[in-house]
Parts: structure tokens; sequence; C-alpha cells
């Protein structure tokens, strides 16, 4: 799979973000059950608002994790494998 920098990231309907508290931690609700999340997941999925193109997601992950030293590729990464997971989907920017 292929994700472009202006696509814009959005939560499959059905599926979304939430604190568990008896799990204490974030997870991805949906339909078949739900899926643990660690801090790097949650941090790059917090941001997914179906408003704005993965660039800018990743430019302020960049800017909120400077000594990261860039993390483009792991973004995009994840990405790729939450669009297999099917908790995310990718649109044009409009």
């Amino acid at each position: 799979m292929n994700i472009n920098d202006q696509q814009v990231p959005l939560f499959r309907r059905g599926y979304r973000l939430q604190w568990e508290p008896t799990q204490d931690c974030h997870v991805i609700l949906y339909p078949e059950g739900m899926a643990k999340l660690n801090e790097s997941a949650t941090a790059i999925l917090q941001l997914v608002d179906g408003k704005r193109p993965l660039a800018a997601l990743i430019a302020e992950l960049n800017a909120r994790f400077p000594d990261a030293g860039g993390v483009d590729e792991d973004v995009k990464t994840f990405f790729i494998q939450a669009v297999e997971q099917k908790w995310i989907i990718f649109r044009e920017l409009a």
C-alpha cells in the first residue's frame, strides 16, 4: 500500500479511540472487539480528526518529539498497518 502525505486519515465507521480504565490504556474499539494501544500508537491516533492530511500529523509529531530525529517513516509504517488492521481509511484532501 502506498499512502500520500496529502491524504487524510480517518477512523473507519464503527471504530474509535478511547481510554479504557480496566485496561489502563487507550484502545481502538470496534464492532468485533478492541485492540490495546501502546503510547506511540496512541500519540499518533489522537491526532486523527478526519480533517488534517498526513503531512500535518507528521509535522505535529516531529515538533512534539524533536529528540526522535524525525518520525516520518515510522508514522507512515504505522498507518499502513492501521489500514491493514482496518482501523483507518484514507481519503483525498478536499
